[in-house]
Formats: structure tokens, sequence, C-alpha cells
């Protein structure tokens, strides 16, 4: 099906084909009719699926539609959780929006660089805002725009927003916007706090889900290797060795900040052009590294779940799991960081004797049964136990330290 047949306007197809959207993804194909009728929609995407086109065309034509106003309101509000996703999307929303004949004017805002020059960009107004919550809270102090306007509200990455704590923020925000607008949830997955904040905002939504599986995913393969855990960065030097031109570039994902520090380090000391990156860097020094890697400057950026989501990086074609994710959601979101438009992709899991039954529950998820390879020289000393029939520490199944504090002063009435 091409996108003329989804209702939205020639320009917007032409900048939808210069952007290599050559047919609609499954969620561009359902999403885009019902947000152009102005239904709520709460859709089940991942990353990588085309949300931000599938949310973007159709914002584009209907507020290009609408009358321009001067100064400009802002119409649409976009809420993201992290600085490198609202930069991601504002510059699809640009290039999408660049053959309209009426400029819709696109903001957007984050924390951790100067709030002035943003601020300044806001002078006159604009049409579309995307923002992450705290900045925008901080802007709205500072009387430099105001939400009155608002049309649609777009929660990209709804369950994330929700995860990074972002509840409080959000519901300050949402006694600032008018009680009549278009609201659009885009979710990896439907968690209860998403479920119960859809429940509380959407009107009679229209609801889409893509399942967020690779199990079928003909573009990545995916690889299990068993390694000791103090020979991992040992097995990744020598895989980064051994496979030099056709691993060029390689993401590489591990548990903490530290780790990312450290492997990088290590890496580094060993003649491989590596670089951490995690929340604890400036947003100067984040936005360098992705130019740079993208720019192939760096071998291996070594990162957190920071880039799990709404990194984009074109022609990637490795990712390995140094550390597993926590759950099996975030797995599919790493892996899906290559394999990019139709480009292969491979995905390397290292497992260990106490990450075995955790990646089997992650297999279980996903639907998946991937082998377990063994490499000369790195043979795991330590034989594997058999998974348990716990969780394997998979997030969202074992009570947290919260959740025991609830039951706790549930049974003493408190």
């Amino acid at each position: 099906m091409p996108f003329t047949f989804l209702g939205l306007s020639p320009d917007l197809v032409h900048a939808a084909s210069e952007l290599g959207f050559a047919t609609p993804t499954p969620v561009q194909a359902q999403a885009i009719p019902i947000i152009l009728r102005g239904a709520d929609l709460l859709a089940s995407a991942q990353t990588g699926s085309g949300k931000t086109g599938a949310f973007g065309l159709p914002l584009l034509q209907r507020l290009a539609q609408g009358q321009a106003d001067t100064p400009r309101r802002v119409r649409a509000l976009v809420l993201v959780p992290t600085r490198e996703l609202a930069a991601q999307v504002g510059e699809v929303l640009r290039s999408l929006g660049s053959h309209l004949p009426q400029r819709l004017k696109i903001a957007v805002v984050f924390g951790g660089v100067s709030i002035n020059p943003q601020m300044m960009a806001l002078r006159g107004g604009a049409d579309i805002v995307v923002a992450t919550p705290g900045r925008l809270l901080d802007l709205l102090e500072q009387n430099a725009l105001k939400l009155s306007a608002v049309e649609t509200l777009v929660l990209d990455e709804a369950d994330r927003l929700l995860d990074l704590g972002f509840s409080d923020e959000l519901q300050r925000l949402l006694t600032l916007l008018p009680a009549q607008r278009q609201n659009l949830f885009f979710s990896a997955t439907f968690a209860p706090e998403v479920q119960t904040l859809a429940n509380t905002l959407l009107r009679d939504p229209v609801r889409v889900e893509v399942a967020a599986t690779l199990a079928n995913e003909p573009g990545i393969v995916q690889r299990v290797i068993a390694v000791d855990a103090i020979k991992r960065t040992e097995l990744l030097r020598h895989l980064l060795k051994e496979n030099e031109n056709a691993w060029s570039r390689v993401l590489v994902f591990v548990a903490t900040k530290y780790a990312a520090e450290h492997v990088a380090w290590k890496l580094h000391k060993n003649g491989v052009f590596a670089t951490p990156f995690h929340g604890d860097l400036s947003q100067g020094a984040r936005t360098k590294v992705l130019a740079e890697f993208k720019n192939e400057q760096w071998d291996v950026v070594v990162t957190t779940d920071l880039a799990a989501r709404g990194i984009d990086i074109a022609q990637l074609p490795v990712v390995v799991n140094y550390d597993l994710p926590r759950s099996a959601v975030d797995y599919v979101h790493r892996i899906g960081r290559t394999g990019r438009a139709g480009e292969p992709g491979l995905a390397v899991s290292f497992v260990s004797t106490g990450t075995e039954a955790h990646m089997g529950l992650i297999e279980k998820r996903q639907g998946l049964s991937l082998p377990r390879e063994v490499i000369a020289g790195f043979e795991p000393a330590e034989a594997a136990v058999a998974a348990s029939p716990g969780t394997g520490g998979v997030k969202g199944k074992r009570p947290s330290k919260k959740d025991k504090l609830r039951a706790a002063a549930a049974k003493t009435g408190g």
C-alpha cells in the first residue's frame, strides 16, 4: 500500500519518499488514517517501527490545513523521555514538513544545555514543540510559551516516560492543556502504568498493536555466546579483531555508567577506538559522541540503555549485549539499533552461568530459541546451570522495594 492511499497530501508523500519511506510500515498504515480523522490513539510499537512518521505525517497535515496564527501558538506538543529522542523527532518532523506550502515552526527543547537559546527560539511562538517534561516545565515557569492552544498531545515512548519517573511532571503539564484535544500514545508495551494513564486521558481511543518481537525478523542475525563474565572484555577484543572489516562500528550495551567507562577504557587501552556514552556526560559531550560515531570516527561506543531507544544510526552493523538488559522489551529495543531500514544487522549477546536463566526468559518472552556458541580459547570454565522457574531478574515480575513496603503497610493496616 503506497502512502497516497492513506489520505496524505502530495507534499508529505514526496517528503516521506525523500526520507526513504517507500511504503508505510505496519504502524504507519494503521495509525495515519486514525490520526487524520481526529481520533485518540493508543499504539504499541517498538523503536524502529516508523512511529515518528506514523504520528508526524498526519500531525503535519492537520496543522498545515489550519489557519496560521501571528504570533504562532503551540498547537501540537510531543513529549519524549530523552534528549536524544527529542532531537531525532524534531529532525524527522522538520524533514517531513520541508515541502509544505505553509512552513510550520518546530521547536525542540530539552535539559542538559542552556535554557537561553531555547527561550530565544520560542520568541514569536511555535506550531509544534518537541520536549522532555522537565525542560518544558522550566520554560513554562519562564513564560517562554503557553499550552492553552494545544490541539494534539503526543506521548512518545510513554512506557519509558513513566519508567524514568516523569509521572509527577506529566500530571503538572496535563493540567495546563486544554481539556478538548487529540491524544496520541505510543508505547513499546501496554504496561499497567501506561494503561492507567491512557484510561484517564484518552477518549474512546483506537488501539493499534504492532508486536514488539524479533522472533521472525529476517534482517537481524542473533547470536548468543557462552563465556565467563570475567572473560567478556577479552572476548570482545578478539571478536573485534577477527571481524575487523565486517564490524566497522559496534554499539556495546552494558548495565551501568561505571561499566561503560571501564569497558571503553580497557578497549581503548588495547588499541580499540572506543568511547563511553551515558547519562552522566554533558549534553554537549553526548551530542558529540553520537555525531562522531555516525561519522565513523569511533569504532566502538559503550553505552547504557540510554542509547537503546531514539538513536537512529544508519548502517550500524553490530550490537553487542555485554550485559543482558533487564527486560525482554529492552532486548528488542537494544538489538533494534542494527538492521534498520532494510539493512542487515548482527546482534551478539554474552551469556555466563549466572545470566543463562535470564537469557532463557528473554527468549521465551520473545518467542526465540537461540543456540549457545562457544568461541575457541574462551570456553566457559563453569558449567551452565539449568534455568530456574523464577524470573531470572526480568524486570516487572519480581516485587520492587516499593512493592514490598506497600505490602507490609497493607498487612499492618497502614
